[in-house]
């Protein structure tokens, strides 16, 4: 049976501003341009560029910069039927200075705003059905009621044959105590069919476990529960992909000039989902996705900046294929 969406993503959203003086300093720029950021919102966009049917369950403050928000994901052409404006609270925003190749100060301007206060109703009116995957995110379970909205999602889910991939998505200032991140991880695990993450974020949950129980086996061994795969980020190294008891795949990377790698890691899941989705084996859809983070790097922001599938494809065959 064909589902109505090939992606639904749940979490963040918001309004992006990006220095426009590339290698200074935050105290020394002097203009910023505005985009929309935001680790689901930016895969939504990515995955529906690259050709899949994509709906986005975020929240926006009603207010302008909500308006900003949805206004560009609209001519998109994604689903935003199922966000939600939350009277009271306030559309998220970050502010970023490029000094690239590895110093990019962010500035998040988070307080009372609208995407952690998505709650289980809210997942309730959510297509979660009628999805072939479900893109949740680490940063939605740093706060409630966003948590227990997250982890109902991947339960909905599951319940429903919908596969679901988790992109770990650590921010330690969204975080009120870091130490929650492993164990909030850990305990939506098992609902995950993917995890996608970097190799520090990695080591941030296995820490998180190991520093408060005092076993390091059991830190290991929270991952072992993913039924499909494993994918671990390494910047420009490659990427390595652990599935099964054994089997580990080493998926080169693309070598690129890297103007800004905010962004990156959702251009990564975007060609990832992309070649999951179409039943291409892990080191395809990873190799798929190594592509769309090396576009992302060589440009200015996020969502706005994400690769169309064509070009995408030509990208990978230009330098060497699949």
């Amino acid at each position: 049976m064909t589902r109505r969406y090939d992606v639904l993503s749940i979490g963040r959203g918001s309004i992006d501003l990006y220095a426009n003086e590339i290698g200074v300093p935050f105290a020394d720029v002097k203009s910023f341009a505005a985009y929309v950021g935001g680790c689901p919102t930016n895969v939504s966009v990515a995955t529906q560029r690259l050709g899949l049917r994509s709906a986005l369950l975020t929240a926006v403050g009603d207010d302008l910069v909500g308006d900003f928000v949805l206004n560009f994901l609209n001519k998109e052409g994604i689903d935003t039927q199922f966000s939600k404006r939350k009277p009271g609270r306030r559309t998220s925003a970050f502010l970023l200075a490029i000094e690239p190749p590895d110093n990019f100060s962010i500035v998040p301007y988070r307080d009372n705003c609208a995407d952690l206060e998505m709650s289980v109703d809210d997942i309730r009116s959510a297509p979660i059905s009628e999805t072939n995957a479900l893109f949740i995110t680490g940063s939605g379970l740093s706060r409630q009621p966003s948590r227990d909205a997250t982890l109902f999602a991947a339960q909905q889910a599951k319940a429903h044959g919908t596969r679901v991939i988790l992109d770990m998505d650590f921010r330690a200032e969204l975080w009120p105590d870091e130490r929650e991140f492993g164990h909030a991880i850990g305990a939506i695990l098992p609902l995950v069919n993917v995890i996608l993450g970097t190799s520090d974020e990695f080591e941030k949950a296995k820490q998180a476990v190991a520093r408060d129980k005092r076993d390091m086996q059991n830190a290991e061994s929270i991952f072992t529960v993913v039924p499909e795969a494993v994918v671990m980020k390494r910047g420009a190294k490659s990427t390595l992909i652990f599935s099964g008891a054994t089997e580990i795949q080493d998926v080169p990377t693309f070598e690129v000039q890297v103007c800004n790698v905010l962004g990156a890691g959702d251009a990564f899941a975007g060609g990832f989902l992309y070649g999951y989705l179409k039943g291409w084996d892990l080191y395809r859809a990873t190799r798929m996705g190594n592509a769309c983070g090396a576009i992302v790097v060589t440009r200015h922001g996020c969502a706005n900046f994400m690769p169309f599938e064509e070009e995408a494809l030509r990208f990978v065959e230009e330098r060497g294929g699949f």
